[in-house]
């Protein structure tokens, strides 16, 4: 049975975002659960519940084996492709036109923060908005790719004859420098950091956090399960994200 929202802890949390000069929110792959798409770690609903990651989204794996690459991660490309944002991501979008966050860094490759009106997203990780040619560098839209698979059900480019790949982050890839520069200048210039959908566990994201408290920032935590930042928060909410930035704006108003 879903936790019933603590009007008192939400209260708090709009007070510490009224208080916040410098908010920033960090979010991870709880926030889309409530769209349908599973999380990473949860025991048989997982994303990586049944499958190493390492045998079939790594980049070696891409060069070395495109046809099990694709086996698993066009699929992918096909549950995403028509999951719509949830009123947690829609929530986060309203604090953003509001002024009362900066913007949204994310672990993320579902664009859903940006389908949902965010305009200042960092896609840490990447997007399955778009792909590209390893060749000549040619982009293709998330609706495009369908028409450029070929018989061995391998991605490649409809203008030189390449490999395509996701313009995501796999694993043994190095996240973007820029991109990264951007979300550290964030979290060290935020007073607070509302973390929501994400253990924090992943480096260097993970890391995020202790920026801001480094800088005298404070944390905000909405996610179910243990951080480990759980003691450091000024307010941990447990409930469905959903329901409780449903709640938050609610509150604000």
């Amino acid at each position: 049975m879903e936790r019933q929202v603590t009007t008192h802890e939400v209260a708090r949390l709009a007070e510490l975002l009224g208080q916040s000069q410098r908010a920033v929110a960090l979010t991870g792959a709880g926030v889309s659960v409530p769209s349908g798409i599973p999380d990473f770690r949860t025991p048989e609903t997982g994303l990586w519940a049944n499958v190493d990651p390492m045998e079939v989204a790594h980049i070696e794996v891409f060069e070395r084996d495109p046809e099990r690459f694709w086996s698993y991660y066009r699929p992918r490309f096909q549950s995403l492709g028509d999951k719509e944002p949830n009123r947690a991501h829609t929530v986060l979008a309203e604090l953003e036109r509001r002024g009362l966050i900066e913007g949204v860094i994310t672990q993320n490759i579902d664009r859903l923060h940006r389908a949902a009106g965010s305009e200042s997203v960092i896609e840490v990780h990447g997007s399955i908005e778009t792909s590209s040619c390893t060749a000549c560098g040619a982009s293709f839209g998330l609706g495009e790719m369908d028409g450029l698979f070929d018989e061995r059900g391998v991605a490649v480019c409809s203008t030189c004859g390449a490999a395509v790949k996701p313009d995501v982050v796999l694993f043994g890839e190095l996240l973007s420098e820029d991109v990264m520069q951007r979300a550290v200048e964030l979290a060290e210039g935020a007073d607070l950091m509302l973390c929501v959908g994400s253990s924090l566990v992943v480096h260097p994201v993970a890391g995020l956090p202790q920026l801001t408290l480094d800088a005298g920032g404070r944390l905000a935590i909405v996610t179910a399960g243990e951080t480990p930042y759980d003691a450091e928060a000024k307010l941990k909410l447990e409930g469905g994200v959903d329901i409780e930035l449903t709640a938050l704006l609610a509150a604000l108003d």
